[in-house]
Formats: structure tokens, C-alpha cells, sequence
């Protein structure tokens, strides 16, 4: 069956989503029924004179949604049926629908996954954190830490965070702390109190997709300045501020997600000078920083603020317990009272237990002896993969350095493409994110974020080996005559 495009004229709409949007809408309606079979991606790019990693990436938007389903050498089919005549759900306030966090399909069992940026559950200490369950369910205010919590967290968790936070120079005298679940409640929790829709946020370009999508679903217009070898590109950022007046910048100054790139001291100085002339409040989004493997640590941007104007966003999730979900912001007490009564608006209380149960796992010890088996880990890991990537990438391929974190961003000679070259990879047992997910406003068809923090070095090496002879091929057979390959520092 035929299927003309008739795509809206929406300024500022991606191609792929508006594609995407183009076969949901015929196969919610009915008009292709299940068991038709998709355009091929490669024929349908030709039709319209596309880039096929586009058509791509309306397609696996599509099989996230379940509305396509992908059969390797056979081809996209419908699966989803017409909706039944009843009450409609998806009538109401309109919200923009997030991008998809990750390729849908390839990391099964037995698959060498850099898909997601998380520590090793084989790190755990099992037996370590038991010890520390017992040790709060032995104790006499059991019974009061089971009952409803106030909603900026448990009280003893945030006062040794808040006194840890002075003692480091953190806290400035009118600050307050509130615990939330990661910095991803944090984040969202700013989205509510601080922005409008329509409001200009400041980003680094490429970002983390949760980042893009929470603050794109909050209405937010995001505004991208381009991180180099050494974080965010500090006069594009100047001049974004000057140029669009954001209400905020988030920023990662250590060990950015996706790039693993870390800002300098200079370059963080200069920034907050800038935010500062521009009026512009700062996130310090900064789940990274305890995972420094070489170098030494330097001071965080609120600490560098004189101003008042920057919220320090930290968490366990990295490098203890992810699942737990405790993070925290740090913050001038007007905002922090104001994210308090969003958060209980929102949930209510807090989860004590967790909390007491990581406050009993910090105080014990434990937690700085785990961060020590992970710091020794990660080292290995990122050196395997930094070694990997100049053994096994083609020539002309270049990777990011860094010294820390659970992150390599990697450029491959053009024309390669690493949303194209993924389904050969999936095939081959090897997964990856393309750049394309992480991008703000400059795609980068030949980047890829390999995510090494959960994987063995003999795992790292073999993937890598992997995807460097599916580059490789590929590249041999689209041209022969490229640059050495060079490394980013």
C-alpha cells in the first residue's frame, strides 16, 4: 500500500519526528493494518532524499512505541492494531513525547552492551550492605524511621550531608540541602519552581537524553553550546547567553555525559563570569565527580560561586547503589523550600528507610571502602577501552580521553554513520548508543557514546574489537584514503 508523506510545515521539528508522527497517525487509524510490511529504510531515504540514518530513527521510535516490529533480514512490519471506539486517553493537555532513550531491540543476553551508563552490580558488596540492612532494623527508632517522612528527606542523612557540605566549602551561609531520587528528581523538581513554558535553557550539545527530555517536557526551548576536548565550549556559551538570555544553565562540569570531557579550572571561572554578567542562574549537575580515576579533583563550581548563583546537584547513584535512588541539591534555602513543597506536592514524604539504611552504610565505613573497589575498577575499565580504541577503530577515528566517569564519546571517519553501522552491530553481539540520541541542535551522524562502567576489560576489548572490524569494512568499501587515526586529549 502506498502511503504519501504529507508532513506539516512545523519549524523546529526533526525530520525523523515528523516522519514518525506521519506513520503513527495511519497506523492508529487503521490505514495499515497489521502485518504490512514498512519502505524499506534505504529505498524510503532515496524516495525522499533523506539521510537514512533519519528514516531510522522514525522507525525505531515507532517499534519503542510498538507500533513496527523489526525482523533482521526481513524487513519492518506493522503490529500495532487500530485503537477501540471508547474514551480517549490521549486527548488533553498536549505534552511533547520524549526521544527515545535507547535503540529499541539488540541488547538481550550474551550481548557486549555500552548502552547504558551505570556501575557493575558485580562490584556490589552483597554481604556489606545485608550487614547495614540489619544494623536499621535492629534499631530502637525503627519503628519512627518506618513512618511517614517529611518530603525534604530524612533528617540525619541531610544533616551529615549538610555539614559535610560546609566542611568542604560547598554550603555558603544561607544555604539548605533537600534529598530527592537522583538528580534526575532534582532536576525536574527546578523544571517546576523555576521555568515557564517557553523559557530558554542553556545546555551542553550533545546532553544527556534524560536531561533534553525533562526539560523539553517541561516546554523548555533548549539552547546548545558545543563541549570540546575540554567541556563546554565556554565563548559559545557566553555568547548563547548574551544572544538568548536562558533563565537557566545546566551544566556537568566533571566527566560529562555523553563525551566524558571535564571542564578546567579556568573554563569554570569563565563560565560563571559569564552566567554571572548574563544574569543566568547555574545547575551544577554533578552525578560524576567521585569517580576520578587519575588527576587531581578540582573544586566544584558552587564553590567557586561568590554569587549565590549556582545549585549543586550530587548523588549516590554512581558510585554506590543506583537502585537506591538518593541524590541531593544543595542550594540558597529560598529555592530549596520552594523545591520542598513541589516535592511534596509530588510524593508527599520521603523514603527513610533507604535513606537510613545508606546513612548507616556511609557512617560504618563501607561505603568509602565500596568507592575505593569502584575507583579501582573503573580505572581498568577506561583503560581498556581508551587501549581498545587505538587498537581496534580505523584510522582517522578519534575518542575522547578522560580521566574518570563511565563515558567515551568516539568520532568516526566520515562517511561513516553510527546510527547505520548499529543494526550490524547488534547482529554481532556488540550495542552502542548513536550520537544522534544525545544531540541539542548539532547532530553528530559519526558519534557514538561507549558506556564502559559495567563492563569486564576483557568484554570492552572484545566489543571494541568487534565494532572496529564492522567500521573498518565499512569503511574500506565507502573510500580508502583517510587520516591516521588520532586521539582527543
Amino acid at each position: 500500500m502506498e502511503h504519501p508523506l504529507t508532513l506539516k510545515d512545523e519549524p523546529g521539528k526533526p525530520l525523523y519526528r515528523q516522519l514518525f508522527e506521519h506513520f503513527a497517525e495511519k497506523i492508529r487509524a487503521g490505514d495499515m493494518p497489521p502485518g504490512e510490511r514498512m519502505p524499506a529504510t534505504r529505498e524510503l531515504a532515496g524516495q525522499l532524499g533523506w539521510n537514512r540514518a533519519t528514516v531510522s530513527a522514525a522507525y525505531e521510535l515507532l517499534e519503542a512505541e510498538g507500533l513496527i516490529n523489526g525482523h533482521v533480514g526481513r524487513g519492518s512490519f506493522v503490529t500495532a492494531k487500530a485503537a477501540p471506539a471508547g474514551f480517549d486517553w490521549s486527548s488533553g493537555r498536549e505534552q511533547r513525547e520524549p526521544e527515545p532513550m535507547a535503540p529499541a531491540g539488540g541488547i538481550g543476553a550474551g550481548c557486549i552492551s555500552f548502552v547504558v551508563s551505570r556501575p557493575s552490580s558485580a562490584l556490589f558488596p552483597l554481604d556489606d550492605f545485608r550487614e547495614s540492612c540489619e544494623a536499621v532494623l535492629r534499631r530502637s527508632d525503627l519503628a519512627e524511621i518506618l513512618q511517614l517522612g517529611v518530603p525534604s528527606g530524612y533528617g540525619p542523612l541531610r544533616k551529615r550531608l549538610l555539614e559535610d557540605a560546609r566542611r568542604a566549602g560547598l554550603a555558603s551561609p544561607g544555604d539548605d540541602l533537600i534529598v530527592t531520587n537522583g538528580c534526575q528528581q532534582a532536576l525536574d523538581l527546578i523544571a517546576r519552581v523555576v521555568l515557564n513554558p517557553g523559557d530558554r535553557v542553556l545546555v551542553e550539545d550533545p546532553a544527556y537524553p534524560g536531561l533534553r527530555n525533562l526539560l523539553s517536557a517541561a516546554g523548555a526551548q533548549l539552547v546548545g553550546a558545543p563541549v570540546r576536548e575540554e567541556g563546554i565550549d565556554v565563548a559559545e556559551a557566553k555568547r548563547a547567553m548574551e544572544r538568548e538570555r536562558p533563565r537557566l544553565a545546566v551544566i556537568t562540569p566533571n566527566f560529562q555525559n555523553p563525551t566524558g570531557a571535564t571542564l578546567s579550572l579556568a573554563a569554570r571561572r569563565a563560565f560563571l563570569e559569564a552566567a554571572h554578567a548574563a544574569g543566568v542562574p547555574v545547575i551544577e549537575n554533578d552525578p560524576y565527580g567521585d569517580l576520578r580515576y587519575a588527576g587531581e579533583p578540582l573544586p566544584a563550581l558552587k564553590q567557586l560561586d561568590e554569587s549565590g548563583g549556582t545549585v549543586l546537584l550530587r548523588s549516590f547513584s554512581k558510585a554506590s547503589f543506583p537502585g537506591l535512588r538518593v541524590g541531593w541539591a544543595l542550594g540558597p534555602k529560598t529555592l530549596i523550600d520552594r523545591l520542598r513543597r513541589a516535592k511534596e506536592a509530588s510524593d508527599l514524604h520521603t523514603d527513610q528507610l533507604s535513606q537510613a539504611v545508606l546513612l548507616e552504610f556511609m557512617e560504618s565505613g563501607k561505603l568509602d571502602a565500596h568507592r575505593q573497589r569502584v575507583l579501582r575498577a573503573g580505572a581498568e575499565r577506561l583503560a581498556a577501552t581508551l587501549e581498545a580504541c587505538g587498537r581496534y577503530l580505523p584510522p582517522g577515528s578519534r575518542w575522547t580521553r578522560p580521566e574518570g566517569g563511565m563515558n567515551v564519546w568516539v568520532r568516526l571517519p566520515r562517511p561513516l554513520d553510527a546510527g547505520e553501522l548499529l543494526p550490524r552491530a547488534q547482529k554481532a553481539g556488540v550495542a552502542y548508543l548513536p550520537g544522534r540520541y544525545f544531540a541539542v541542535s548539532r547532530p553528530d551522524h559519526g558519534a557514538l557514546r561507549l558506556s564502559f562502567a559495567g563492563l569486564l576489560p576483557e568484554e570492552i576489548r572484545k566489543g571494541i574489537s568487534i565494532l572496529g572490524n564492522i567500521f573498518s569494512d565499512e569503511l574500506q568499501s565507502a573510500s580508502g584514503d583517510f587520516e591516521s587515526s588520532t586521539a582527543m586529549v
